[in-house]
């Protein structure tokens, strides 16, 4: 009579405990790795917030809060304010904007919803190159190219046809607060475009098809549908764009014409305050003068921080608080 089959064990093989132990034990370590890096960020911040205060606490002591509303800078006599920087700043930030978001956001719906396959990859290849190009080589372009040509063609009809607007009168320099605001929109386009794209192909089809579906044009089924879903998104490459204006130093240093003034006219001269600290820090004679300059540079830093909580808190209005195209940013 044949013996019965032998009973299998319907359990699985057991890991041995070493294994297990060396596998929590790498999981622990790598976790407390991450929030080392994590908390280094804060740190990091802290660490430049305090060194900015510090150098610039003589500054701070001797003009407060006038150094904002004042306008002279006069190292010889130890007279410094910085509110032609901050208006320099902030006016040819703003004027890059105005010339780059249409422009960028434009070109990104262009490729994400209507450029044949062969045309959004190089397309996109040139955008990608184009944020690489180092600031230094825009600004030599500025003065060898850009401001020849605007000087001769664009600021004159400029002047000819909105010379009844305060923006557009006044002499052509060449080397001017439109200049410089000209030369950001074509170095901040890149980030915006990139951003912005990759947040539309993000967006998922069935919002298209669905406004197609519906009896929506290509363009209205992209007006309607696509870009909504991914507005969020769309501020947050806008902002990271705004960052980079606010902070870029050399090129704008090289075509705005770094003259401590406040005009209304677009065609002066201007500063801003990333130029004045390139330019001056070297040559700091006095400690007045060196903490002036670092009380310029922790403004840099308050407005540049004051910007991007601004631009969160946008995000998260326009997206009423839910997860969106792009929420992420």
């Amino acid at each position: 009579m044949a013996s019965p089959p032998a009973a299998t064990d319907p359990r699985p093989e057991s890991v041995p405990t070493s294994r297990l132990h060396g596998v929590a034990v790498g999981d622990r370590v790598f976790r407390a790795v991450l929030t080392l890096a994590a908390l280094s960020v804060p740190v990091l911040l802290g660490f430049l917030a305090w060194e900015l205060i510090t150098g610039s606490r003589l500054a701070i002591e001797k003009y407060g809060l006038r150094f904002l509303t004042t306008s002279v800078w006069d190292p010889v006599a130890d007279q410094f304010g910085a509110l032609p920087l901050v208006f320099g700043t902030l006016i040819s930030s703003l004027v890059a904007l105005i010339i780059a978001v249409p422009l960028a956001v434009g070109v990104a719906i262009y490729l994400t919803e209507f450029a044949p396959r062969a045309v959004r990859q190089p397309i996109g290849y040139v955008v990608e190159l184009l944020a690489a190009v180092p600031s230094v080589v825009y600004g030599l372009w500025g003065i060898f190219f850009l401001i020849p040509v605007l000087r001769s063609t664009l600021f004159p009809f400029l002047k000819s046809v909105l010379g009844w607007l305060p923006f557009f009168q006044g002499p052509v320099y060449g080397p001017s607060m439109l200049a410089a605001g000209i030369l950001l929109a074509i170095m901040i386009m890149p980030y915006i475009m990139s951003v912005s794209r990759e947040v539309l192909l993000a967006v998922p089809g069935s919002q298209r098809e669905a406004a197609l579906a519906l009896g929506a044009t290509r363009w209205e089924a992209a007006r309607s549908a696509v870009v909504p879903y991914a507005r969020s998104g769309i501020i947050g490459a806008v902002i990271l764009g705004l960052g980079r204006a606010l902070g870029e130093t050399m090129a704008v240093t090289m075509v705005i014409g770094n003259r401590h003034d406040i005009s209304a006219s677009l065609f002066a001269p201007g500063y801003t305050m990333a130029a004045a600290i390139a330019n001056e820090f070297a040559e700091a004679a006095t400690d007045i003068h060196f903490a002036s300059l670092a009380y310029v540079a922790l403004v840099l830093f308050g407005v540049t921080v004051l910007v991007n909580a601004m631009a969160r808190l946008l995000i998260w209005r326009v997206s009423r608080g839910r997860p969106s195209g792009g929420a992420t940013l």
